[in-house]
């Protein structure tokens, strides 16, 4: 059993929102902020490992990943609203961007110009804080935009 204290979690984060938004998930009921984690095997072996391998206690080594992968989701849910406050046209011109078509490309396929192409991919980067397609790319590499090839 390993006891996660929640404020430790997100103790680098300084965000008692989501602190608060995850416990009333987690145990809406119980007042206390200790989390108790009861693993399977194989993940109590994976995270001895992970634990061994960073030179920390399987404690911390809990604590690090779900800190991880709670900042993971709160960003992934930002960029969720984000695409779904985009129009039609920007969710085009962002999902051919991120399978790698040229703006050239992109205008062509969309029967565009490429200087509105260039417009889109700018206002998009502004939009979810990037800086370049690459970032966008690696923003949303998870994402499947294979439908995106059909229209």
């Amino acid at each position: 059993m390993i006891h996660l204290e929640i404020e430790q979690i997100f103790y680098y984060t300084k965000d008692m929102a989501l602190i608060n938004q995850f416990w009333r998930w987690v145990n809406p009921a119980h007042p206390t902020r200790l989390l108790l984690l009861e693993l399977d095997p194989l993940d109590a072996d994976y995270l001895a490992q992970v634990a061994a391998d960073t030179g920390v206690s399987r404690q911390e080594a809990a604590q690090d990943l779900l800190k991880t992968a709670l900042v993971e989701r709160q960003v992934a849910e930002a960029y969720l609203e984000r695409w779904q406050a985009l129009t039609p046209r920007q969710q085009q011109v962002a999902a051919l961007a991120c399978l790698n078509f040229t703006n050239r490309q992109i205008a062509a396929r969309l029967g565009i110009s490429p200087q509105t192409v260039k417009s889109h991919i700018y206002n998009l980067l502004h939009r979810f804080e990037l800086n370049s397609k690459a970032e966008l790319r690696q923003a949303l590499s998870n994402w499947d935009f294979s439908q995106w090839i059909e229209n």
